[in-house]
């Protein structure tokens, strides 16, 4: 093809572009199998690498050959092509002059064989990319033929993007593909599950008592400077689905997420552009203090980095992001919060019982389960009846939160329940009361926090559970107390 228009008369029009094929992008595998290569100069001898390297049994046939291909391991007949050439063959390239390539193609299209003809769009039924080739990814690039070079230059940045240590992402994708085999995650989930497992590469190298490594945080801020925003954002309960719309378009257009242990991999994902590290805190694990995150965010902010927080739930319930408000406001650094759906009003509402409801409950508190300094307080204020109790990683506390509770005068019988999950197609429910809990209830757990919720409104969830979830989980379900009017 010819883009030379240097010939054409003053005011005369350009022809229209040709039609650009319909492609079908696919690998193929040659080894042991023979293909054909006509043509023996610098273009074919160009090609011969990757055939090698793919272990094909290669014939060449043209009336002179080039001296690299005279050194290469393959067999050369030098004369012009035959149609027994094609005997066998599997696969043909095509690089002659055109007339030989269209003469290749003709006979090849009458045995139903592709050819690779080198530079030659209209005598071809295969069109190589532009590859990319690094520790046992290959990706290829095609422009149906039209712009190699383009390409070419598209191959080249990919280059520059892919990670150095592009091996330990594939043992870890390895790894997964077995894992999930064996525990039967949905496809539609591997693709989260398997940004998240590459993330812990970097998140094992990050952590040392509390701090991050010096060379993870270059890398995590290595991108040209910006308008700097650190976004402080609510993941919400877990679903994709529940987040704001501002936070979907800031993690659209971030290039760093710091994001918490209890994200989900769905909203993760949504970062798809961006660097990111988890700084979560998890019970029993090594995690990045808040120190260090309140440093990673000013520093990432004054190298004008786009950066996201990204919290479960909402930012400033229980996650410390009035702190790194503070930290950023006192380096200068612009920030905004994007509000999320906490799970203190989320978890209860998908399982059917809304926090406060007339006759019922006028209001709701909302504790932290971690320590008991934290929830007694509050709790031992709290008078029965009136008040629905929501613990927020309550489920280790549940049997102490209950005792006291029953101690200040609480019924044994009072409505209680456990939220796992909430929103995710892994949430489960368990129902009983302050007795059950008391006692031990329940034996079996999911595995992961929840949420504990304290109140008569519980009981509203056999009614209203169907019409919000349809896969409630119940057991030991009281009956809805009457409205007090």
């Amino acid at each position: 093809m010819n883009d030379d228009h240097s010939s054409r008369s003053p005011g005369a029009h350009a022809a229209p572009a040709p039609p650009v094929p319909a492609l079908f992008p696919a690998f193929l595998r040659l080894s042991g199998k023979r293909v054909l290569v006509v043509g023996a100069g610098p273009v074919a001898a160009s090609k011969l690498k990757a055939l090698l390297d793919a272990e094909a049994l290669i014939t060449v046939v043209a009336p002179e050959v080039h001296a690299d291909i005279e050194a290469a391991p393959v067999t050369i007949h030098r004369r012009p092509f035959a149609l027994a050439d094609l005997d066998g063959v599997w696969y043909v390239v095509a690089a002659a002059p055109p007339e030989v390539n269209r003469a290749v193609s003709a006979a090849a299209f009458e045995r139903q064989l592709f050819v690779n003809a080198v530079d030659d769009p209209p005598n071809a039924t295969v069109y190589l990319g532009a590859i990319v080739k690094r520790e046992g990814v290959t990706l290829s690039i095609s422009t149906s033929g039209r712009a190699p070079a383009l390409a070419g230059l598209l191959r080249e940045g990919l280059e520059r993007l892919l990670p150095a240590d592009l091996d330990a992402w594939l043992k870890v994708a390895d790894a997964e593909r077995v894992r999930w085999k064996v525990a039967g995650i949905p496809m539609e989930q591997r693709r989260p599950e398997l940004l998240r497992a590459l993330n812990a590469i970097y998140v094992g190298r990050a952590h040392h008592e509390g701090t991050v490594a010096p060379a993870v945080e270059e890398r995590l801020f290595d991108g040209p400077a910006k308008q700097a925003l650190v976004s402080l954002v609510g993941a919400g309960p877990g679903d994709p689905e529940l987040l704001t719309a501002r936070a979907r378009t800031r993690l659209a257009e971030a290039d760093v997420v710091l994001y918490d242990a209890l994200v989900s991999p769905g909203v993760l994902a949504l970062g798809s552009h961006a660097r990111c590290l988890s700084v979560g805190k998890r019970h029993g694990r090594h995690s990045v203090s808040q120190e260090t995150i309140n440093k990673l965010l000013v520093r990432g902010g004054k190298r004008g980095q786009r950066i996201v927080r990204l919290k479960a739930g909402d930012p400033y319930v229980f996650g410390r992001g009035g702190e790194e408000a503070l930290a950023l406001a006192a380096a200068g650094i612009p920030f905004e919060v994007v509000p999320g759906v906490s799970s203190a009003i989320a978890a209860p509402a998908l399982a059917g019982m809304p926090v406060t409801h007339r006759g019922i409950a006028s209001g709701v508190l909302v504790v932290s389960g971690h320590a008991e300094s934290a929830w007694a307080p509050a709790v031992d204020s709290l008078a029965p009846k009136g008040t629905t109790l929501v613990v927020l990683m309550g489920v280790n506390t549940r049997a102490q939160v209950a005792a006291r509770l029953v101690a200040r005068g609480w019924s044994d019988a009072t409505p209680t329940a456990l939220l796992f999950a909430a929103s995710t197609p892994d949430a489960r429910t368990w129902i009983g009361t302050l007795g059950d809990l008391i006692a031990g209830a329940p034996l079996e757990l999911p595995e992961g926090p929840g949420t504990l919720v304290v109140g008569d409104v519980v009981s509203l969830a056999a009614t209203l559970a169907p019409a919000s979830t349809g896969g409630l989980q119940v057991t030991d379900t009281a009956e809805p107390p009457a409205a007090n009017e």
